[in-house]
């Protein structure tokens, strides 16, 4: 696997992990400040938003349900910029989906990086947009084929080619389910991604709890994006249910850790335990005498056994053994050296 790019790495975390409030606040300027302090709080790298209008997102003639809903839902850009100062001042990576080229006017100078939601892997202008801006984007491909994923970043790479060379595009795997049947998770898919692109890749989750998370990381996720609340208790926005509170997104990351640890580097070797446990004396065998043995006397597969601990020759070389003479008696069970032979 390349390193991650540095924009996506964590610097306290095995993985990149987004907290994504997006429209937990449900319009409520004074509860999106106290969701990003619960989720600065909680250890995330990033505290994400989403940056809209009800009018520059949703048809008011087409869908005007969802116009209303998402109107209700908006923050002034005011308090949206006030959101992102308040990420900075914790310590945390500020981010958004910003699905308004008006908004993005204005956000782009305090996000470091951009995030583009499944619904707009295909919205090529906007994409256009995000890659003039030079900045490292994430990108959700729920919804889409993997034909579908390759034009989008086919595109990115013609609008700047710097994204794909410099891998400043990241893939997520997603589901826009909410919530995302186990069955349709389909974390498998963030490994095509990987093999087809070559791009770091991760997993925006919305399926109930965590346990999705945990094995995308187990799998090779580099970063994870997880809707956050502050309770799921008496709520009735969707995006609640499928979100993760404060000390939820800590013993998440916690497990994460070891997971990391329980990874390891790949590498198949002797490991520091085994080596200060002894076992590989101790488990392994060597050759013994399986009976008295006489000076001059040929070694046979009669008269060798092969007994723990592995203090003489090892048992791999039973069959270079035989047909030797031995130099010396040997007792029965009395260990075989390199200097017992002929």
């Amino acid at each position: 696997m390349s390193p991650i790019t540095k924009a996506f790495a964590s610097q306290k975390n095995p993985v990149f992990f987004i907290a994504e409030i997006g429209g937990n606040h449900e319009g409520n300027f004074d509860y999106g400040q106290k969701l990003a302090r619960l989720a600065i709080d909680s250890g995330a790298d990033a505290v994400k938003f989403q940056f809209y209008t009800g009018d520059s997102l949703v048809s008011s003639v087409e869908s005007a349900d969802r116009n209303i809903h998402f109107k209700k839902f908006e923050l002034s850009d005011d308090q949206n910029l006030n959101l992102i100062r308040l990420v900075e001042q914790g310590g945390a990576v500020p981010m958004a989906s910003v699905w308004s080229k008006k908004m993005l006017m204005w956000a782009n100078a305090r996000l470091p990086l951009h995030k583009v939601g499944s619904g707009d892997l295909t919205c090529y202008p906007m994409l256009e947009l995000l890659a003039k801006t030079n900045k490292p984007i994430i990108l959700s491909t729920g919804l889409s084929s993997l034909s579908e994923v390759e034009s989008a970043v086919s595109f990115i790479d013609r609008c700047n080619p710097s994204y794909v060379a410099e891998r400043k595009l990241a893939l997520l795997q997603c589901t826009s389910s909410y919530p995302t049947p186990d069955a349709d998770a389909n974390l498998q898919a963030m490994l095509t991604l990987k093999n087809e692109f070559g791009l770091p890749v991760g997993y925006s989750d919305h399926t109930l709890g965590s346990d999705a998370v945990e094995a995308a990381v187990t799998i090779g996720a580099e970063i994870i994006e997880k809707h956050f609340t502050d309770t799921r208790e008496g709520k009735t926005f969707r995006d609640h249910l499928i979100a993760l509170t404060k000390e939820e997104v800590k013993d998440t990351l916690n497990r994460m850790r070891r997971i990391s640890v329980l990874m390891g580097g790949g590498q198949k070797v002797l490991t520091k335990s085994e080596i200060e446990a002894g076992h590989h004396i101790s488990f392994r065998r060597s050759l013994y005498a399986g009976a008295n043995i006489k000076a001059g006397e040929i070694f046979t597969a009669n008269n060798l056994t092969f007994l723990r601990p592995r203090h003489g020759i090892c048992a791999s070389r039973f069959e270079d053994i035989l047909g030797r003479v031995a130099k010396r008696d040997l007792l029965c069970h009395e260990v075989l050296q390199e200097g017992d032979l002929v």
